[in-house]
């Protein structure tokens, strides 16, 4: 498998996912920053695995500026897992030391907020492993970036420059994303998504980094 460049998903597979109550918190904490006390549960919900529309559906809810709710509540989900990230509470995988032994070009591409995963490259000095990095902006144009969007992916192969690439993925979309730039797929498997069904068949399922490396070097 003598790929130019490996890409790896943040949550998940570098690091722990984050607790849905962790964002949760955050998105609380958002709406009082823009004057909401007491919003609805279902309003919280909507603001975790969210689109465009949700955003706007929910600003609707309280006659708020779409742009303002995004970007508190964006803001707050990287505050919080940042102190997160800074207090032990989201850890690295310890597979992630199979890093070193993968001798080409790798980068980071995550559905998270770019600080937050900037916030976990550096406090994790993962910085020598990794020639880009991306993670969303906290603006409502950018939650249309999302993946299985091919937009960062194609970015972070534009900017090493090459074509032919695994990204590594641990959910539906890492797969997808991946066969929409055209690019091989590797799923990791582990705790978390163990029973997850993947409607495609990626061209590589491992159960941990080091396996991985094993497979590509």
């Amino acid at each position: 498998m003598g790929y130019d460049a490996v890409v790896f998903d943040n949550d998940g597979v570098l690091v722990e996912p984050t607790d849905w109550d962790v964002i949760r918190a955050a998105i609380r904490e958002a709406f009082n920053e823009v004057g909401v006390v007491e919003p609805a549960d279902e309003h919280v919900e909507r603001l975790i695995g969210v689109t465009v529309d949700d955003v706007h559906a929910v600003a609707d809810a309280y006659d708020l500026d779409p742009h303002e709710l995004w970007e508190a509540r964006d803001t707050a989900g990287s505050r919080h897992q940042s102190e997160l990230v800074r207090n032990g509470g989201k850890s690295l995988f310890p597979d992630v030391a199979a890093l070193s032994r993968i001798s080409r070009p790798m980068g980071v591409v995550s559905n998270n907020q770019h600080a937050t995963v900037e916030t976990i490259v550096d406090h994790y000095e993962l910085e020598e492993h990794f020639d880009v990095v991306y993670g969303r902006q906290p603006t409502i144009e950018d939650v249309a970036n999302k993946k299985p969007e091919p937009f960062y992916l194609n970015k972070a192969l534009d900017e090493i420059g090459v074509e032919d690439a695994i990204y590594v993925g641990d959910s539906v979309k890492d797969i997808e994303v991946a066969r929409r730039v055209g690019v091989d797929a590797a799923f990791v498997r582990r705790s978390h998504n163990d029973g997850v069904e993947l409607p495609h068949e990626p061209e590589l399922e491992v159960s941990d980094l080091e396996r991985l490396a094993d497979a590509i070097e």
